[in-house]
């Protein structure tokens, strides 16, 4: 069983049924990482791995902090004994530092999980944040905009985004713009 099936199945017992848009929209940044085979070769399956298990510190079965990469990455460490790379894509998802700095918990993802390889963590970030909660696919800034709209201004999730904005946009435009070199290639 590779990477990737195992973690849809543990995905899938975490969150299908107990939150169930949260897994419509796993399913879907799956999906988009399964799509960046062209540019990532051997490593999709890696990849579509963490795109599966991004999420899962939702989970209420996992809720220790309320910060869902740093949740979701010791239960992947220390529960399900995952591989290194995948719980610290899982816990670096998405320019998480920055919400962890807002929820004062920046000293414990550092200090538990190291930075994963850019260009990993940049295809994680697009594939999420390209992604509706709903698992279609969207547009960055109408991702962003979403994101702003379910939490609110004044939020500690809202205030993240914001200031992860430009790491989002740069992770986004990398990963498109390695994707249009790969298409220009294949003419």
């Amino acid at each position: 069983m590779g990477q990737a099936e195992w973690a849809h199945d543990l995905a899938k017992q975490l969150l299908a049924e107990p939150l169930p848009r949260r897994w419509a929209h796993t399913q879907g940044v799956a999906a988009r990482a399964m799509a960046l085979a062209p540019i990532l070769g051997d490593e999709t399956d890696k990849l579509t791995a963490a795109a599966y298990l991004h999420d899962v510190g939702y989970s209420p079965e996992l809720v220790d902090t309320g910060f869902h990469p740093l949740d979701g990455a010791r239960y992947l460490r220390d529960v399900a004994n995952a591989d290194d790379t995948l719980c610290r894509l899982v816990a670096h998802h998405s320019c998480a530092v920055n919400e962890a700095a807002e929820r004062h918990l920046y000293d414990a993802l550092t200090a538990e999980f190291d930075e994963e390889r850019p260009e990993l963590v940049e295809a994680l970030t697009y594939c999420d944040m390209t992604t509706g909660p709903d698992g279609t696919h969207l547009q960055v800034t109408e991702r962003l905009a979403e994101i702003h709209s379910r939490y609110g201004p004044e939020h500690l999730v809202s205030r993240s985004i914001t200031a992860s904005t430009p790491c989002i946009l740069a992770a986004v435009r990398a990963v498109e713009s390695t994707l249009a070199s790969v298409g220009d290639m294949s003419k």
